[in-house]
């Protein structure tokens, strides 16, 4: 017996009566040879953490824009905190903790540059619906490995659809990794704001946080012991209603007084401006693209590649792209 095959079969020991097991999974869509050492999850999420598009997350917004510090958040340390949220919860609840993992890594994958920002305005100017939940299932399917994908299982693909509001995962894991991406962004985008000065500690409601409590991580604890103590032995991911509802109205009062507020909306209209404009130029110049991008211009539409181009880019390589094409250079000639 291999590793691999000792590892599924301690699942099904281990594991939840309703946690999804490795062997049950319904596959991939290209079958491979089986690992000797990795299960199928590990081995997705060893695909995802070695994409180009995991990478380029250390350099795509979180909330604040191309901040000048070494401690604001990314799309990569979110990235990270919401895998750390969820695999603390999938283990209390003996749940499968590598395919909550790997759900987790992956299901930002498709963000745009400048964070939401440039997610309205591509939903905006695309002849089509854009999401980044459905964006991310486009980079592992469509655009990773040159156009090839990574190929992983249909329950991580579900997952990383299924994370936002308004879409249901199959799985109680991908449920987790739900919830843990609100706790994660809830909580450190607070962080985030008072250490930018948006927000002081004071401008939190006491009527949340008198319930869930006064600092980060006192929050997050809360959160977290509330969905394992209403989730163990259920087939269903859950918080109280006490708890759940402090946690919209804190999502709530970030939305109206950090989402909304003036400083971030002029900094993302500059972002916006920044994507439409890539989005045009590249419409009419479409060999102007990366060749990975350009060669796919023959076998799909050119929106559709266009719009996968500008979506992949991070704030950086975004903003200097826009310098290069339309900030003209000095000239110090006599």
């Amino acid at each position: 017996m291999n590793i691999r095959k000792q590892k599924e079969q301690e699942e099904l020991k281990r594991l939840s009566k309703y946690a999804f097991k490795v062997v049950n999974t319904k596959g991939r869509k290209k079958e491979i040879t089986p690992c000797e050492i990795r299960t199928d999850f590990e081995r997705d999420r060893d695909r995802i953490i070695h994409s180009k598009s995991f990478r380029r997350l250390k350099h795509k917004t979180q909330v604040f824009i191309s901040p000048e510090t070494d401690h604001n958040r990314t799309r990569l340390t979110h990235t990270l905190e919401v895998s750390q949220i969820s695999r603390s919860i999938a283990r209390a609840l003996c749940l499968n903790e590598d395919l909550t993992e790997a759900i987790a890594l992956g299901h930002d994958l498709g963000h745009t540059p400048f964070g939401h920002s440039g997610e309205q305005i591509l939903n905006e100017i695309c002849p089509f619906e854009f999401k980044h939940n459905l964006q991310s299932v486009r980079v592992v399917e469509e655009i990773e490995s040159e156009g090839k994908g990574l190929n992983l299982t249909y329950e991580v693909i579900d997952g990383i659809k299924n994370h936002c509001h308004g879409f249901k995962p199959s799985t109680l894991e991908g449920e987790i990794v739900f919830f843990s991406d609100k706790i994660a962004y809830i909580n450190h985008d607070i962080d985030d704001a008072i250490r930018f000065g948006v927000l002081k500690p004071s401008d939190i409601p006491k009527e949340y946080t008198d319930i869930l409590g006064e600092t980060n991580s006192k929050r997050i604890n809360t959160m977290i012991l509330d969905i394992i103590n209403n989730s163990y032995d259920k087939n269903k991911i859950k918080m109280s209603d006490e708890i759940f509802e402090a946690t919209m109205g804190l999502r709530s009062f970030l939305f109206k007084n950090v989402y909304h507020s003036k400083r971030a909306m002029e900094e993302g209209d500059k972002g916006k401006t920044i994507v439409k404009r890539l989005y045009e130029y590249f419409m009419k110049h479409p060999d102007k693209m990366l060749e990975e991008f350009y060669v796919r211009v023959n076998c799909d539409n050119l929106d559709r590649v266009v719009c996968d181009y500008v979506a992949c880019m991070s704030d950086i390589y975004a903003i200097n792209m826009y310098k290069e094409l339309f900030i003209p250079n000095a000239y110090w000639g006599m």
